[in-house]
């Protein structure tokens, strides 16, 4: 034991001569600056999980509610401070960043714990890296940081270190902010079949019930270990979250409206502008309430497979953005609610320095004129465009009846200029599966967005032919490529943000998406008995921060019912929330 504890000593001196060590010593374990001090633990609360998805590993399907299970019962070694947006420990008390920026060392906390009581540790780490890695293992997008690295080395129980093969502004990020899976429970598994069931983990929730293509619930653990941490209070405060599948958004609102779902953020105009009137709204049993925080800014649109024909043709695509009638959709599906996109990164740019993308408006004779560069030439019998004797026909993949009235307008104006578009409408976990494969020529697709932008995964070259990755459109362009290099060792966040407008400008060119429209703030409706903080949601979150900051107000619950059953008023509530305004540091 002597031995071993004055070779520890001399080895953390030799590291430190060479490495920088997280968190400063002026670090302090403090509560979270969002989080309220009124918060009680208990209740449930019930939302809208989408879909049924194919898997709730996140390593297997890449999509929102996956993300937001995975990220319950399993922790990374890295956390992030809500304000600021730094790192901070997570399941490793601290870490080293080498001179050169290619080495990264984790301390995991001993007090860290599976739920099984065994201890979280390095070889769990390791495990998990090489589960992600594994060619045989469909975890398409995970690899891409992690491919960064030479396998991690374990340098004893809790102390892991990562080599990158190349300097990265986001290694850091990459080795320290994916969530740890238990070895013990796993190794002798088929990765690509663990979905549905997770018997160990280290979160404070855990899955509870689950009844297939209706509800999946998550369980509070009163054992997490992490409660011993001082920046988790008055966090993860109800006992139950359900998740509520519907196969439609409006099936979901319905059951919203008659409170089998407690919080259900609105998408969809119409609802937001006709549906949210009546004896409900009006004495305030449904709080209705625009949040505006710092939640980046994503982008949809029409994605075009490029790898194949007709949309291997940059003037096919460029005329498919100019067929969508997107500002006559807002004007009349949508009631104007929304700005329409002309960039991928939308909130790199501002009224002071707008973005000098080319906007698509609708022009049937833009299009016409494309196509015919194109060598699409209309059949003076059928109307129809044909090229080389073939018609201009296409299929559209589609997953939700919502987007039927949006197809329906587009569609007729295809038919306008002799394009024909077939539907192919398939529920979430077949379309994820053909999008796996790249087996679509036009979708919908809509994409999120990080506080630091990255665009490697969706417009590197060598993703166009990764399956279950994020670049659908089969994009390839040098020029970005060499953009997306040259970012990997800028560390200054302006700097970085400046070559992704550069990056931007080129995508743009080049039309894999016909762009849509987007909405910078959350639209939020909610049953009037839970208590929040000050700000609503977190900073940088949406909708689903309030599954970790709200809590259940057993007084609210007894007014909010009485209240119904007497037809009495509730106090009103704010109708719109600002952070910058009711955030107070």
């Amino acid at each position: 034991m002597y031995r071993t504890t004055v070779f520890a000593i001399v080895f953390i001196a030799a590291l430190a001569s060479a490495e920088e060590f997280f968190p400063k010593p002026d670090w302090k374990d403090a509560p979270n600056p969002l989080a309220s001090p009124d918060a009680v633990v208990g209740g449930e609360m019930s939302v809208f999980g989408g879909q049924t998805p194919k898997s709730f590993n996140y390593y297997l399907d890449h999509n929102t509610f996956s993300d937001e299970v995975f990220s319950a019962m399993y922790e990374t070694l890295l956390g992030m401070h809500p304000i600021t947006a730094e790192y901070q420990p997570g399941l490793a008390k601290r870490w080293s960043i080498s001179d050169d920026k290619k080495i990264f060392t984790f301390w995991i906390d001993e007090r860290a714990r599976w739920s099984d009581g065994s201890p979280v540790t390095a070889e769990d780490v390791r495990w998990t890296y090489e589960a992600i890695m594994n060619p045989k293992h469909m975890t398409g997008p995970h690899k891409i940081p992690m491919e960064r690295f030479n396998p991690p080395e374990v340098v004893s129980k809790l102390v892991v270190k990562f080599t990158a093969k190349e300097v990265h502004w986001q290694n850091l990020g990459a080795a320290g902010g994916f969530a740890i899976l238990p070895k013990h429970t796993f190794e002798n598994n088929d990765f690509n079949k663990i979905n549905f069931t997770f018997p160990v983990v280290s979160g404070p929730y855990r899955l509870g019930d689950i009844e297939e293509n209706v509800y999946a619930k998550l369980k509070r653990r009163d054992d997490w270990w992490g409660r011993q941490i001082e920046g988790n209070r008055n966090t993860g405060n109800f006992d139950t979250i359900t998740f509520f599948f519907f196969a439609e958004r409006e099936n979901a609102f319905e059951a919203f409206k008659k409170g089998q779902i407690d919080l259900f953020p609105i998408y969809t105009s119409r609802l937001w502008v006709k549906e949210t009137r009546g004896e409900r709204f009006e004495k305030n049993w449904i709080v209705k309430q625009k949040v505006r925080n710092y939640q980046p800014v994503g982008f949809q649109g029409f994605a075009m497979n490029m790898r194949q024909p007709p949309f291997d043709d940059i003037r096919t695509r460029m005329a498919m953005s100019h067929l969508v009638g997107r500002e006559r959709m807002n004007r009349t599906l949508m009631y104007s609610q929304y700005f329409m996109l002309r960039s991928y990164y939308e909130d790199l740019y501002s009224s002071k320095n707008p973005c000098p993308n080319p906007y698509y408006a609708f022009d049937k004779d833009k299009a016409r004129k494309l196509l015919n560069e194109a060598g699409w030439i209309a059949n003076p019998k059928t109307g129809l465009l044909e090229k080389n004797g073939q018609p201009f026909m296409f299929r559209f993949l589609t997953r939700s009846a919502s987007s039927d009235k949006f197809l329906a307008i587009f569609g007729e104006d295809l038919k306008d200029v002799g394009i024909e578009m077939k539907l192919d409408k398939k529920d979430w976990a077949s379309w994820s599966k053909d999008m796996d494969e790249f087996n679509f020529q036009m979708t919908w697709a809509a994409w999120s967005a990080g506080i630091f932008k990255d665009p490697e995964s969706m417009w590197s070259s060598k993703e166009a032919t990764r399956k279950s990755g994020n670049n659908i459109t089969g994009f390839k362009n040098a020029a970005v490529d060499e953009l997306i290099e040259k970012q990997k060792s800028i560390f200054d966040v302006g700097a970085r943000h400046e070559l992704c407008k550069d990056v931007d400008a080129l995508v743009a060119a080049q039309c894999p998406y016909a762009l849509l429209w987007y909405i910078n703030y959350v639209r939020l409706l909610y049953w009037n008995k839970f208590g929040t903080p000050a700000t609503v949601l977190s900073k940088y979150g949406d909708e689903r921060s309030a599954y970790w900051y709200w809590w259940y107000d057993e007084d609210a619950a007894a007014d909010l019912g009485d209240s119904m059953e007497d037809g009495d008023y509730l106090p009103e509530v704010p109708t719109e929330v600002i952070f910058d305004e009711v955030f107070k540091e």
